[in-house]
Formats: structure tokens, sequence, C-alpha cells
């Protein structure tokens, strides 16, 4: 992948954990359960293009 690509890639990864975060803080019965169960999936499946990318990346000897 490209290095426009994976940072775009990170960008919304990140934008996607801080909803997450910023959801859990709240009291329990103001979080929005179908909210999480849409995030948390799309921030791991935006996560792991980034960690394949590092770990190809990284001079194994």
């Amino acid at each position: 992948m490209t290095t426009t690509m994976l940072f775009l890639i990170a960008l919304v990864s990140t934008a996607i954990w801080y909803e997450v975060s910023r959801e859990t803080m709240k009291p329990s019965k103001e979080i929005n359960n179908y909210k999480l169960i849409t995030l948390l999936p799309a921030g791991t499946l935006l996560a792991v293009p980034l960690t394949v990318s590092l770990f190809q990346n990284l001079p194994f000897y």
C-alpha cells in the first residue's frame, strides 16, 4: 500500500477509536449500543492493514 493510503486509513481508524472511547465514557443508560456494534468492527478492520504494514516494514534478522 502507498504511504498516502496508510495515512488515510490511520486517520479514519483514529477517528473511529476516538468515537468509541467517547461513547464508552458515557453513563451506562446513555450508551448507544448500535453505534458501538458498528464502530468496533470498523475500527478493528481498519487496524488490520496498519498492523500488517507495520510488521512488513520491520527488519527481522
